[in-house]
């Protein structure tokens, strides 16, 4: 897969250079470096699924320094939807080229969590939800994860086993691809199996520990491993 895009690149770009075209996947991330550069190794990495239609993914509020709590990203997301459906529905897209809009946030104690997932839900816009945070996911791609975090983040954060004086422990907060490849298919399984440790009438929000970035992974991206 491609470089990843800097800023807000226009739906229909790859249609110009490339003559072929493809679904555009427009995300908001909660964090400025985590979640990007892992996204970024997914750009560059990631197998697609066959028999699929081509994601062209665009990290939308990539420069953004402000209004990252996940309901700005929902609202922000929902602006963005109105403004390339309306680009969609005048370039009469088939459904499988429709543009998608997703936003990545975690639990991290946040007041209003649930109202932010139940306004993305109404919106038609996607979440990848991770409790307490993003690094329950990280740490899928090494163990099974078990036991509540109590909210806490460090504690997840605190469970990587990166050795003291590595590159990864210098820079905590970066993805580095060597962290993750080949690892996704073990993730998925330990967070399957951890998510579903808890009862189905638990919502979401309240489901600690929890993600499910893999089944984003899948639907918005078409990624089958890395």
């Amino acid at each position: 897969m491609g470089r990843a895009q800097k800023g807000r690149d226009s739906w229909d770009r790859s249609v110009r250079r490339g003559g072929q075209r493809k679904r555009q996947v427009f995300i908001f991330t909660e964090g400025k470096v985590t979640e990007p550069s892992y996204l970024d190794i997914l750009k560059d990495r990631g197998v697609p699924l066959a028999d699929e239609v081509p994601v062209e993914m665009h990290i939308a509020n990539r420069r953004a320094d402000s209004r990252r709590k996940p309901l700005d990203l929902v609202e922000q997301a929902v602006r963005l939807k109105r403004e390339e459906d309306r680009k969609a529905k005048r370039a009469k897209l088939e459904a499988k080229y429709l543009p998608q809009f997703w936003c990545l946030f975690d639990h991290d104690n946040y007041k209003y969590v649930r109202d932010a997932l139940d306004e993305a839900k109404a919106a038609g816009i996607g979440v990848a939800f991770s409790h307490p945070c993003f690094e329950v996911w990280r740490l899928a791609h090494y163990k099974p994860v078990s036991g509540s975090f109590a909210g806490v983040c460090d504690g997840a954060a605190g469970r990587l086993p990166f050795q003291r004086g590595s590159q990864d422990a210098k820079t905590p907060k970066v993805v580095l691809p060597g962290q993750i490849l080949e690892r996704y298919k073990t993730a998925r399984e330990n967070a399957e199996r951890m998510n579903g440790q808890h009862p189905a009438h638990v919502g979401k929000w309240d489901r600690d520990p929890y993600t499910d970035v893999h089944e984003f992974v899948e639907k918005a991206l078409h990624i089958d491993s890395y």
